[in-house]
């Protein structure tokens, strides 16, 4: 079987059709009379959820023509997302709290938003976050080929390798690439992870244990890393925050 291919699809990423009011053709005449404000609001609805399908539709095509690069731009946008919130949060629970005047508030605001953090994120997500995650599930894939049932050793294996092999490897990578891109040196690096390895690890596996097992049961191959990456929104987050902590 191929990597990129299950034979179960529970969270299916077919196209999905337009909905179409078939039964409304076929309803008796006594059913004919409806307000115009009621016709323009279904109107509405429909156009609604075309442009969602069609933006979805568009969105697969994409992956499917091109999937390291479509999911590498997906990290980028969702993990660069993820640390302006992160900033946003670390202001807002900021012991520091500056007065200023209404009229200098808004600069203040602009200038208080670390764009070379955010680009970092950015950078992190398109760069390494989703062709890492890319390659290995086709690795892990090959190696392991999706099975009918979910719910099986195959599944639970993947899990442990993905959490207790994959993940501590690729943490302490995170940690050295956001330092390298952050000026650290090798010495300050290794502080960090001293300092935050072990602590980073546990709320790792609280979250990535029950979030990869629904991943790799439930998720067709080729949306596994969006899947991730949407997780991966708030555990940057939190890596954000931790990363750059006062």
């Amino acid at each position: 079987m191929s990597p990129q291919q299950s034979t179960y699809a529970p969270l299916s990423y077919q196209r999905t059709p337009l909905i179409t009011s078939s039964s409304s053709s076929s309803s008796s005449n006594t059913q004919h009379v409806v307000s115009s404000s009621s016709s323009t609001c279904l109107n509405l609805a429909e156009l609604g959820g075309s442009g969602i399908t069609d933006v979805w539709n568009s969105y697969l095509d994409a992956l499917e023509a091109n999937p390291l690069l479509v999911k590498s731009v997906t990290a980028g946008v969702i993990l660069g997302a993820a640390d302006l919130a992160g900033q946003a949060i670390q202001q807002a629970t900021s012991d520091s709290i500056t007065t200023v005047d209404e009229s200098s508030s808004e600069s203040a605001a602009v200038a208080s938003v670390d764009i070379a953090r955010f680009l970092r994120f950015a950078f992190f997500g398109f760069i390494l976050q989703a062709p890492w995650n890319h390659f290995y599930y086709l690795l892990l894939d090959g190696a392991l080929p999706p099975t009918e049932d979910p719910f099986t050793s195959t599944t639970a294996i993947k899990v442990v390798i993905d959490q207790f092999v994959q993940a501590p490897i690729f943490t302490v990578i995170i940690f050295g690439f956001l330092g390298v891109l952050e000026g650290k040196s090798l010495d300050s690096i290794k502080e960090q992870l001293d300092e935050d390895y072990v602590d980073t690890m546990l709320a790792n596996w609280k979250l990535w244990v029950p979030a990869t097992a629904v991943n790799i049961a439930f998720c067709p191959p080729i949306l596994r890393v969006l899947f991730l990456n949407v997780v991966f929104f708030f555990w940057s987050i939190f890596l954000s925050l931790k990363l750059n902590k006062e």
